[in-house]
């Protein structure tokens, strides 16, 4: 009798189970989605349109819908016809950002505090970047997403962090060993949809 005590006491119940299970197959999607975002972005100027279009599937997984590559893919040229002026725009933003420290490591006066506010100004738009990222849906604005997100990422500075601190993980993935980068990919565009399903709550 006690035995069979023991045993009941140890074997989850089916909704347990079903819960563990869906926790963990949103996971695993959420590492594969990386991959894909990180060979979509390859060509660079394409990385806020991969974002987009690996947001739209882990979306579509929480909602039980079909997401394969296909449709993948379709988000990916729909989000690219205007993201990658997006990405063009991040890059500018990262050349200045590097000419603004070459500026502080020559020693020039003022350079330590303009080096302080291009780095913060670096983080407050890839914050915003990745809001507006994840946000999109087919036929969006990109230029009114990024409003609405530099909007959000200001309001919600605890939000705000969280995305940087998830971005930081992917190059420490790197650091550790480089294949891992891509699926932490997935999993900082797994966090920032938490981030923005948070806020009206919040």
């Amino acid at each position: 009798m006690s035995a069979t005590r023991t045993t009941s006491r140890r074997r989850a119940s089916p909704r347990e189970e079903s819960g563990f299970a869906r926790g963990f197959g949103v996971f695993a999607e959420a590492l594969l989605t990386g991959v894909w975002i990180a060979l979509a972005a390859l060509p660079l100027l394409t990385l806020p349109a991969a974002f987009a279009a690996g947001a739209a599937h882990l979306r579509r997984v929480l909602a039980h819908e079909v997401a394969t590559w296909r449709e993948f893919t379709a988000d990916l040229r729909a989000a690219a016809r205007r993201g990658w002026l997006v990405g063009v725009a991040g890059w500018a933003a990262a050349w200045l950002l590097h000419a603004d420290l070459v500026v502080v490591r020559a020693g020039l006066p003022g350079g330590p505090f303009a080096g302080t506010v291009g780095v913060l100004a670096m983080l407050g738009l890839l914050a915003a970047g990745l809001r507006a990222a994840v946000c999109w849906r087919p036929g969006a604005s990109w230029r009114a997403l990024l409003r609405a997100a530099a909007r959000r990422t200001v309001r919600d500075p605890a939000g705000s962090l969280l995305l940087i601190c998830g971005l930081a993980v992917v190059p420490v993935s790197a650091w550790f060993a480089a294949p891992l980068a891509a699926p932490a990919l997935g999993v900082v565009a797994a966090g920032a949809l938490a981030v923005e399903r948070r806020r009206p709550a919040g």
